[in-house]
């Protein structure tokens, strides 16, 4: 009988856990306020590496509110930061200098002299005496008391992509091309990122005398695992932190969520064995050895760690019944309920029926791309379906799309011998304005309205197509949306009270929402928490009235995925088959989303179109199901419930 090895499942690098980013990122911040008050009273500087990218934006929000409200000075804080792009203007609207201002600098007293960053236009040929300073000077300020981190999926730190070696130092460096996919939301269109960076090296970074890795969200998960778990190794750079002696991870519980102590927390000692935890034992066994849920054998959880579950919970055949049983019921062709239905183990209520339904698009594709299987089955079942599109999505339409539409305008004008004066001179005037347009200038007022409008008119055609009528599609135009650049406001008073009236306009029985965090530019995560507040104020609101028949406490809200990730199936409570036919349909619904197609912008680090990822996905699901000894479909679309 072999054994599993439990070695791998140790943490080789301390790792902290906080709910939320925002906690995580408080947390790092008083650990950095911490250490500079301290060096204060020692009489010395603070020097301190710093990072860019999503991750430490919240914590740089920290840092910037505890100098504004609690005195926090950046006086005799000296700082260095990873890298830059090469070539960057120190300007551009993607330069890491102008994010650090941005974000950090221009907030704090910290003395312009104190900060440093990689010089992303020094001249080629003298790249290597720049890095070399570079060094030099972080030496000569005492060396970096503390370095804050980012992780990309594919492991790196700083831009040390996968190969990079522990001796490395500052240098030029070419970037992965996953790491360009990842990060081409920054740029619209993929040939505009840099080829090339200007990075700390590994060894820079292992000199620091305390490091800080921050990570947030479930796309880093399988990563964070790999550094912190497994050996160390060139192939995930940030494994090698393994090597420091003060190294911590602070990650949210998403990032977490494939550590052995979460994802098999059996095999790290006491489990507590409630369903969840049962499924998710004998799933993924099931996954492992291959073989379908009642084909499980008594060795076969012998041999994987799963002993406890059997001295708990009977014998092999009982328990694979159970977890059987659990995944049949979570199948269902009736998303809105099945009427008149005596099953009790369906995941949707039976009444009332119809129900009164609204789907919450973060952008104005996401219901089609999401959920358009289940969209249009809701419709076709008599159910009263509301669409409401959060946001205009107008930053991910293409300067192209704006002139070949208005000069449709302009010759529809001219078709009908209607005065073409207005839309020509915007046309002129848009035409001229794109072909200067430089990276530090957002689009005007005028060409984000246009891109809005592109975005607006697909969604409404989208919605006609599955059948719904105009009463029935609602454009929100969430405030915190309209900065014109991909860096967007916080969720703002605004956004709450725009979605709370439509939510008592509806009242609906039943929402569907994204719970797709990993949206690279975190329009997903503003516009569910603005959901979530929404809801929760007005169910605030429903306890002081004391009215207990109110629909907000009898409606049910599902989280589906977007387009950049699937539920892991260990975690999905109800489960939407899909015919061939339409599977088809709902290509073709997100085919009418032109200015998404062909040349997406902002793909994230997947480089494949929208309907793409969709139909994989959808039938990865189905085959997964399959797998597990259940009905084979062609696919299958897949949500958790969120009990608020």
């Amino acid at each position: 009988m072999t054994k599993i090895d439990l070695t791998d499942s140790l943490e080789k690098i301390a790792v902290k856990i906080f709910a939320t980013p925002t906690d995580g990122s408080a947390f790092v911040a008083q650990q950095i306020a911490d250490l500079i008050k301290q060096k204060e009273k020692e009489g010395k500087k603070t020097v301190i590496g710093l990072a860019t990218g999503s991750s430490p934006k919240t914590l740089y929000a920290h840092l910037v509110r505890m100098h504004k409200e609690e005195g926090l000075s950046f006086k005799n804080v000296i700082t260095f930061n990873l890298d830059q792009y090469y070539p960057m203007e120190k300007d551009a609207l993607q330069s890491y200098h102008y994010f650090m201002r941005k974000n950090l600098f221009e907030h704090t007293d910290i003395n312009p002299e104190n900060y440093h960053l990689p010089d992303g236009l020094i001249a080629k040929d003298t790249i290597k005496e720049h890095c070399l300073d570079y060094e030099k000077q972080i030496e000569a300020a005492g060396g970096l008391d503390l370095q804050i981190l980012g992780i990309g999926v594919n492991g790196h730190i700083g831009f040390n992509e996968p190969g990079s070696g522990m001796y490395s130092k500052t240098r030029l460096v070419t970037l992965d091309n996953s790491t360009r996919i990842a990060n081409a939301y920054d740029f619209g269109n993929m040939s505009d990122v840099p080829r090339m960076a200007i990075t700390m090296g590994i060894s820079t970074i292992l000199k620091s005398k305390k490091i800080i890795l921050m990570a947030w969200g479930q796309t880093k998960a399988p990563v964070i695992q790999k550094a912190v778990e497994l050996d160390d190794t060139e192939e995930i750079p940030a494994s090698l932190l393994q090597n420091h002696d003060d190294c911590t991870f602070v990650v949210d519980e998403a990032a977490a969520c494939e550590l052995t102590r979460f994802k098999s927390p059996w095999l790290t000692g006491e489990c507590e064995w409630t369903p969840k935890m049962v499924r998710r034992a004998v799933i993924n066994l099931a996954l492992k050895v291959k073989k379908p849920v009642l084909s499980l054998t008594t060795e076969d959880y012998n041999d994987n760690g799963l002993n406890d579950l059997l001295t708990e919970k009977g014998n092999a055949y009982d328990i694979n019944l159970d977890v059987f049983y659990m995944l049949r019921d979570s199948i269902t062709g009736w998303p809105g309920g099945k009427q008149n239905s005596s099953n009790h183990k369906h995941p949707e209520r039976s009444e009332p029926y119809p129900k009164k339904v609204i789907l919450f698009s973060p952008h104005p594709d996401d219901d089609i791309i999401s959920m358009g299987g289940t969209f249009m089955r809701l419709h076709d079942q008599g159910h009263d379906v509301h669409v409401a599109y959060q946001t205009s999505g107008n930053i991910a339409v293409t300067d192209e799309f704006v002139t070949r539409f208005i000069d449709f305008a302009v010759g529809f004008e001219n078709m009908f011998d209607i005065d073409e004066t207005k839309s020509k001179n915007i046309l002129d005037t848009a035409t001229a304005f794109l072909k200067t347009k430089k990276s530090t200038e957002k689009d005007t007022a005028e060409i984000r309205a246009i891109k809005g409008l592109i975005r607006r008119c697909e969604a409404k055609a989208t919605c006609k197509y599955v059948g719904l009528k105009d009463d029935q599609i609602h454009f929100q135009n969430l405030p915190f949306y309209e900065t014109g650049t991909i860096e967007k406001n916080p969720m703002g008073e605004a956004d709450v009270e725009i979605t709370m009236a439509l939510l008592n306009e509806i009242k609906p029985h039943q929402i569907y929402c994204a719970g797709d965090f990993a949206d690279p530019h975190g329009t997903h995560k503003v516009c569910f928490d603005v959901v979530i507040e929404a809801l929760k104020r007005l169910k605030v609101e429903s306890l002081k009235l004391k009215v207990e028949n109110d629909w907000i406490n009898n409606c049910w809200l599902w989280l589906y995925k977007g387009a950049w990730q699937e539920w892991d199936i260990t975690e999905i409570e109800m489960a939407i088959p899909m015919s061939p036919d339409q599977v088809v349909k709902k290509r073709h619904g997100i085919f009418i989303h032109q200015s998404q197609k062909d040349s997406v912008p902002f793909q994230g680090s997947d480089s494949r179109e929208f309907w793409q990822r969709a139909e994989e996905r959808n039938a990865s699901t189905a085959k997964l199901y399959a797998q597990l000894g259940l009905t084979q479909y062609a696919a299958m679309e897949a949500f958790v419930r969120w009990k608020f």
